[in-house]
């Protein structure tokens, strides 16, 4: 038999190669023998979970009513109402207060003047305070001799 040092790389790697395909049909020649039909050991352990159609039901329910909160589905609507209706007296005074606008609006009536538009200028008294300050407010800018305030 040869020494392992004796060997040539390509000649370790078909070695190391054949060594895992032997691994690798022990694990299913294992795996047949212990009853299982997975391809690997590892897999055979690691199965996955089933939810129960009970467990599922309850969650598309909650998401369908979760979604018909969001698109306002299943909230009872008010009752409708019927038409509402004007009173007699309430109609005459619509009535009548339209007729005196319209009234007014024409000039027909002597009451019918414009208000007055409030006036929002300021008075001369006020304006003249305002333009005093000015004056004092540049009288002490020049006497520092600057330009601008």
């Amino acid at each position: 038999m040869t020494k392992i040092t004796d060997l040539t790389t390509s000649q370790l790697n078909n070695i190391i190669a054949i060594k895992e395909e032997i691994e690798k049909l022990q694990g299913q020649l294992d795996s047949i023998a212990a009853g299982g039909d997975s391809a690997t050991p590892a897999a055979a352990g690691k199965r996955r979970r089933r939810m129960s159609r009970a467990g599922r039901a309850r969650i598309i329910a909650a998401v369908k009513a979760r979604w018909a909160k969001v698109k306002g589905k299943g909230r009872s609507k008010p009752a409708k109402k019927g038409k509402r209706r004007l009173s007699a007296a309430g109609r005459a005074a619509i009535i009548a207060g339209t007729k005196a606008r319209w009234a007014r609006v024409r000039g027909k009536t002597a009451t019918a003047k414009p208000a007055k538009k409030r006036d929002r200028r300021s008075s001369p008294a006020v304006r003249a305070k305002l333009a005093a300050a000015a004056r004092a407010r540049w009288a002490k800018v020049k006497a520092e001799g600057k330009k601008t305030l």
